[in-house]
C-alpha cells in the first residue's frame, strides 16, 4: 500500500508533508506519495484577517480528504479552527518544532536596533499588535505571500525587516534570514505554532495507516497543543486573533501562558496556568485521543488548564481588549 498524503503546493507545505512522508516511510517501510491540493488561500492575495482567517488554508484539503482522493492530510496546526470538522479526526501530532517568532531584518538588525520609523511586515494581527506595544514608532505593513516572498521584501529594501516563524525557516533551511529569535516567555506565539495535524477520516482503520499515526505521534505535543487551542476554543477566536499562548508539558504538569492583545498594540493581558500530572499519564495518550472525547488524563487535563486561563483572561477584560469572537 502507498498512503496518499494531501498537503497544499506551497514550498513550507511541500516541505513539512514531505518531512512526514519521509518520517513514516523510515519507522513503518510504508510508501508514500505527496498529492498537493491548491486552497483558496493560496491564490488569494488579500489580507488573511478578511480572508476570514481561521480554515482558509484547511478547506480544501479537508474536502480532499472527505472525498477520499487521499489518506491523510498535514495541516500546520495553527491554522486549523478549533471546532471537529465532520467525518474527520486529527490521528496524530508529531514533535513540535521551534514554536519562537523571529525578525529577519536587514544589516542583523534586532527589534530594538531598528531604527525609529522602519518598515517591519507581518500578515498577522497578533504580531502587529506585538511589534506595536513593543515599538510604536514603526511602521507595520501588512503583507502575503510564501516565506521567500516575504524574505525578498527586505532583499529588496522595500522592507526593513519581516516577522517569521522559526518553525517554518526551519523547515525550509532559511534560519541563516534570522537576525533574532523572540521570547516565548516575553513574545507568545499562536496557539499550536510550530505543531503539525495529521488528519484522517473518521472510518480510517487500515493497518499501514494506523501504524504510521502511531509512529509519528507525540504525545507532549499534542497535549502543549491542546492547551493552547483551548483558549482559543473557549475564547470563540479564530486563529487570526490577537492571542499568544506558550504551555510546555513536563511529567508533572502543563503550564501555559496566554496573551490578549489590543490590535493596535495599546494594551495587553497576559497571564498563567498550570495542572499537575502523574509521571505515568504521558505514556498513556494514543492518537486517537486528539479529535474524540477526552479518554486520556493529560488531555482532560491540558483542555481544563486551557479552559480555566481563558475564563480568567475573559473575566480580566479581555473581550474589551480584543475582538474575539471570529466565525
Amino acid at each position: 500500500m502507498t498512503l496518499r498524503i494531501g498537503t497544499r503546493g506551497s514550498a513550507l507545505a511541500l516541505a513539512q508533508a514531505g518531512d512526514i512522508a519521509r518520517e513514516i516511510t523510515e519507522r513503518t517501510g510504508v510508501a508514500t506519495e505527496l498529492v498537493p491540493v491548491t486552497t483558496h488561500g493560496d491564490v488569494s492575495r488579500e489580507s488573511l484577517s478578511s480572508l476570514g482567517g481561521t480554515g482558509v488554508f484547511a478547506s480544501a484539503l479537508r474536502e480532499f480528504l472527505l472525498a477520499g482522493k487521499c489518506d491523510l492530510v498535514v495541516h500546520s496546526m495553527k491554522d486549523l479552527p478549533t471546532q471537529k470538522y465532520d467525518g474527520l479526526r486529527i490521528g496524530a501530532v508529531p514533535p513540535r518544532a521551534d514554536a519562537r517568532d523571529t525578525l529577519c531584518a536587514r544589516d542583523g538588525l534586532t527589534l530594538d536596533t531598528l531604527p525609529e520609523g522602519a518598515r517591519v511586515g507581518t500578515g498577522s494581527p497578533r504580531r502587529a499588535a506585538q511589534l506595536a506595544a513593543r515599538r510604536p514608532d514603526l511602521a507595520i505593513i501588512d503583507i502575503r505571500g510564501n516565506v521567500d516572498t516575504r524574505l525578498g521584501f527586505v532583499a529588496s529594501g522595500e522592507l526593513d525587516a519581516v516577522v517569521l516563524a522559526a518553525a517554518g525557516l526551519g523547515r525550509l533551511g532559511r534560519t541563516e534570514k534570522v537576525t533574532e529569535y523572540f521570547d516565548l516567555e516575553s513574545w507568545p506565539t499562536a496557539p499550536a505554532q510550530g505543531a503539525l495535524a495529521i488528519e484522517v477520516r473518521d472510518e480510517a482503520h487500515d493497518d499501514d495507516l494506523l501504524g504510521a499515526l502511531e509512529a509519528i505521534h507525540d504525545s507532549s505535543a499534542q497535549a502543549a497543543a491542546v492547551a493552547e487551542r483551548s483558549i482559543l476554543f473557549r475564547l470563540e477566536a479564530g486563529c487570526a486573533a490577537p492571542i499568544g499562548a506558550h504551555a510546555t508539558v513536563s511529567e508533572s504538569a502543563i503550564t501555559l501562558l496566554g496573551a490578549v492583545y489590543a490590535p493596535d498594540g495599546s494594551g495587553q493581558l497576559v497571564l498563567t496556568g498550570s495542572g499537575k500530572l502523574d509521571a505515568s499519564h504521558a505514556a498513556t495518550v494514543g492518537a486517537d485521543d486528539f479529535s474524540g472525547p477526552a479518554q486520556s488524563s493529560i488531555i482532560e487535563t491540558a483542555e481544563y488548564v486551557g479552559s480555566a486561563l481563558a475564563d480568567e483572561l475573559l473575566a480580566g477584560g479581555a473581550a474589551r481588549l480584543a475582538p474575539l469572537k471570529q466565525d
